[in-house]
């Protein structure tokens, strides 16, 4: 999830930060002063030629799933009536899966969206509703809802099946403040009792609050893009989509500049087997 300061970026604002608009408020820095700026262009697929590869010299390309071992990172945002994900409606949902190609270069696959209908009873918090920008009464918006359990068993089922193409065990969801996404998710899941179609794991999250702070010193999804090189327009944030895909060109782009250590798992073949259960 993004919040209200993700919109904007006035650039002589010490204000502008997490901390006027999200229960987590001691994650939120404002440095602007020591932004690095990186002369990038948004991931392709096909364009190695601006971005980190791996030397094949020393190192060949590991699929996705030996690099998370077997589990597939997926981006997930979404828009809600408010911050209890019990009685507060979820009102959009995107999920864009991460990818790695032959190159050893991570880049988002396509995405899968939903406008939702307000479950029965839910609430709808005006306060949320005037930030989002999201009117769930509008005629356009009510022809292509869908309620939350046709959207989420159909995003479900085409994220396994991307997973089954990349030999992946489980889904891992990637978020900006990635807890108040699965929260969301889960309360959803439970809803609509598709715990058995749910692809994603229960808790654990790769949250791109933390790696922007690592790699930029910035918590603020929009500041993070700017540090990155990245383009952000705040007339477009808070739509699920717009989030998602701004999300997952961060991710892509601190795990394709920022390689693993060289102790890393991967390097050597380990002589402690490791189980699912330690993964948990």
């Amino acid at each position: 999830m993004t919040t209200q300061t993700d919109a904007t970026l006035p650039a002589d604002d010490p204000s502008n930060n997490v901390a006027n608009s999200h229960p987590n408020s001691d994650l939120a820095t404002d440095n602007t002063d020591n932004v690095n700026n990186i002369d990038t262009s948004s991931v392709d697929a096909n364009n190695t030629d601006s971005k980190v590869v791996p030397d094949n010299d020393t190192q060949t390309p590991m699929s996705l799933r030996d690099r998370f071992r077997k589990f597939m990172p997926v981006v997930v945002d979404v828009e809600t009536a408010g911050f209890n994900s019990q009685t507060d409606a979820l009102l959009e949902i995107a999920c864009i899966p991460i990818l790695l190609n032959e190159h050893g270069v991570f880049y988002p696959g396509d995405a899968f969206n939903a406008h939702i209908e307000p479950f029965e009873g839910a609430n709808l918090e005006p306060s949320a509703l005037a930030f989002t920008g999201i009117d769930p009464n509008n005629p356009m918006r009510k022809a292509i809802a869908e309620d939350e359990k046709t959207a989420l068993r159909r995003i479900f089922k085409g994220l396994k099946e991307v997973r089954r193409a990349e030999d992946c065990r489980q889904c891992v969801l990637v978020g900006h403040n990635a807890h108040f996404d699965l929260g969301f998710l889960n309360a959803a899941v439970l809803r609509t009792n598709s715990k058995s179609h749910n692809p994603f794991h229960n808790f654990s999250v790769f949250d791109t609050v933390t790696l922007a702070a690592l790699a930029f010193g910035q918590t603020v999804l929009a500041r993070a893009c700017k540090a990155a090189g990245l383009d952000f327009d705040g007339k477009d944030a808070h739509s699920a989509l717009y989030d998602t895909q701004k999300t997952a060109e961060l991710f892509c782009h601190i795990l394709n500049h920022y390689p693993m250590l060289s102790n890393a798992l991967h390097t050597e073949q380990s002589k402690v087997e490791l189980t699912d259960n330690d993964a948990q």
